[in-house]
């Protein structure tokens, strides 16, 4: 990809700008939300319908299900919209930005969304562009920059770059089993229905999903300072001249942070 050639990178942001926008509008998220929405207002309106008085089963049981659909759905949406995000060629893109700034030259124009942030520009987004130390260009007449050596790749980087971009999901959904556990006693003492006390049960759960997620957070924290430490000598070795391999999108996200 010729990313000086004005009319290419046109085409390739038209392209990539409505796959991102069907990533996010699909219908993984209209079916989440709508989900979602009926999921909040079921225990408080299904008993007033004719097909379910006298129902309790009916009348509240669904609004879990529903709820656990919404996360589902709400979840597959973005990891859509991050993959549609993260294809090669932004990234290539973002890259090709991110080595400009490096050499002193400015974009004039970054579209919010290729950077995964807010239509207004706000956020830090999910795939910012990379940044690097400035370039200092040796003149022609002092040869060539100094050589530099880059150290081996260790487990723990590579580990770290398969953990990085899993999870994420576990507060959200925690929230909804503690809203969704704690809305059927409420239903329960308004109604006289003692079926309702059956929804305390996803509270215990909403600990395990926090607690996993606890983890998984951890872990990522223990493998953090070994691959930033090792991004920013990928980064040193470019700059001083030597060869070495991009930067994975989870390390370049360690350069930004």
């Amino acid at each position: 990809m010729d990313y000086t050639d004005d009319a290419a990178v046109s085409d390739l942001l038209g392209r990539h700008r409505v796959a991102v926008d069907r990533a996010t509008h699909g219908p993984a998220g209209w079916i989440g939300g709508l989900a979602l929405a009926a999921g909040a207002i079921w225990p408080f309106v299904g008993h007033t319908a004719p097909a379910t008085a006298g129902k309790p089963l009916l009348a509240y049981a669904p609004a879990g299900p529903l709820l656990v659909l919404a996360a589902a759905c709400l979840t597959l949406a973005r990891l859509r919209w991050k993959r549609a995000l993260m294809h090669k060629e932004l990234a290539g893109y973002r890259e090709a930005l991110g080595l400009a700034r490096a050499y002193g030259i400015e974009p004039a124009h970054v579209p919010p969304w290729l950077e995964g942030r807010r239509e207004d520009g706000g956020g830090k987004g999910a795939a910012p562009i990379p940044r690097y130390a400035p370039v200092e260009r040796a003149d022609e007449g002092n040869g060539t920059p100094p050589s530099a050596t880059l150290p081996p790749k260790p487990a723990a980087v590579s580990e770290y770059e398969r953990v990085a971009d899993q999870g994420g999901w576990h507060d959200e959904v925690g929230w909804l089993l503690v809203f969704a556990g704690g809305m059927g006693p409420a239903v329960a003492v308004s109604s006289g229905e003692p079926l309702g006390l059956a929804a305390l049960a996803l509270v215990p759960l909403a600990v395990v999903v926090w607690v996993a997620g606890h983890r998984q957070g951890s872990r990522k924290a223990d493998l953090r300072p070994e691959a930033e430490a090792y991004a920013r000598a990928v980064v040193a070795a470019r700059a001083a001249g030597a060869e070495t391999p991009d930067l994975s999108p989870q390390l370049r996200a360690l350069l930004d942070d």
